[in-house]
């Protein structure tokens, strides 16, 4: 059983790195919450998937160029799952205030599950055009940190897979700035520079995923993983050896991984959906939404099943304790589970039924613990 950690909302979280970098590069309003104090004209941020700071320092010779950097951490935030974080890094905000709340949630009015990653429906039913039905722009209202960037007169660029370029998680997260496809490796390290160079001032956010699903699809911290590893470092290299002057190179993730050992499955234990009117989340983090007056007797079933590697805990509860940050707004809260339940070991909750990839996979994150929450901040300037 792991300690579970709470995310620091405020001072050293992926909700406080775009602020900072922003107010690094001038912009009224904004502060430097966590003390970067750059000097320059051009940041790149590169995010890799699935890249957890305790990991990276534990396979640091994998990583040759990365463990060479100046180690820090940040909290990815809860849950500790990808939609949420690049959601969290791009607003600037917490899931509280910005409203992904996980890999799958409920939204009012809606029995279907809302995917936040995939920007879709799930489950059976008609089809809907989830783009026009849930505009991002009302899920997720707040400006993002390119808008702002933008209004300040910073060119604001993002390089990614084409599959982001307009979806519902980028312009909930990264709406206001450009967008450039990268179709490779190589054409990412081009695209970066390429827009680092477009203006005076430069704000380049781009994304590589190959390392999360590998630990997905292999395990965290395996041969596969390690070789993964391997071309991340290479990637930050590239871009750190031929950045123009003046500018900085910051590498940080969106979550760590875990293997998950032990399965319990939601969909052969009739006994853990008395009650239960959805399951959201994934199975380190699930949203448990319950009927009128279930909550409590849900919550004695599932504890008393689950044992002591998982935490069972209340909507007002997780609110109360910061899970989602210091402020969640109350159209926030209408989307988080009756109950929130979380693994403190290396179990998980899977539904091989509804989820039968997901239920499969050796390698997961979601929860508080430091493998899955603590993110790696590293930073070079040229």
């Amino acid at each position: 059983m792991n300690e579970l950690l709470l995310p620091r909302y405020g001072h050293a979280s992926l909700a406080d790195l775009l602020p900072s970098i922003l107010a690094c590069l001038g912009v009224p309003g904004e502060h430097d919450r966590l003390g970067l104090e750059l000097d320059v004209d051009r940041v790149c941020v590169l995010l890799v998937d699935g890249l957890g700071a305790t990991a990276l320092d534990t396979e640091s010779a994998a990583a040759p160029f990365l463990s060479g950097l100046p180690a820090a951490t940040l909290d990815a935030g809860f849950p500790s799952t990808t939609a949420t974080s690049l959601t969290t890094l791009g607003t600037g905000l917490p899931p509280g205030e910005h409203g992904t709340v996980g890999y799958t949630f409920q939204l009012p009015g809606q029995d279907r599950l809302f995917n936040g990653l995939r920007w879709q429906l799930t489950g059976d039913g008609p089809k809907v055009d989830a783009l026009a039905e849930f505009p991002p722009e009302r899920i997720q209202p707040h400006r993002t940190t390119f808008e702002r960037a933008t209004a300040a007169g910073i060119a604001a660029v993002q390089v990614a897979p084409s599959y982001q370029d307009g979806s519902g998680l980028t312009r909930a997260g990264w709406r206001g700035g450009g967008f450039r496809t990268a179709f490779s490796v190589g054409d990412l390290v081009d695209g970066v520079l390429t827009a680092l160079g477009s203006a005076p001032k430069t704000l380049v956010y781009t994304y590589h995923s190959d390392l999360d699903t590998t630990g997905h699809a292999r395990g965290p911290q395996t041969r596969a993983w390690r070789f993964e590893l391997a071309n991340v470092d290479r990637i930050a290299a590239e871009l750190a050896d031929n950045l123009p002057p003046r500018s900085a190179l910051i590498v940080t993730a969106d979550h760590g991984m875990v293997p998950l050992v032990h399965r319990i499955d939601f969909d052969t234990h009739p006994h853990l959906s008395e009650g239960v009117r959805a399951l959201g989340g994934e199975p380190r983090a699930r949203h448990v939404y319950t009927e009128a007056g279930a909550t409590d007797q849900v919550a004695d079933t599932w504890t008393g099943t689950l044992g002591d590697e998982f935490v069972v805990r209340t909507k007002a509860q997780v609110i109360e304790a910061g899970w989602f940050g210091p402020r969640v707004d109350p159209e926030v809260a209408a989307r988080i589970g009756d109950l929130v339940v979380v693994a403190t070991g290396t179990s998980g909750v899977i539904r091989s039924g509804a989820e039968p990839l997901q239920s499969q996979m050796p390698g997961h994150h979601g929860s508080l613990t430091a493998d899955e929450l603590l993110v790696p901040l590293r930073i070079h300037r040229s």
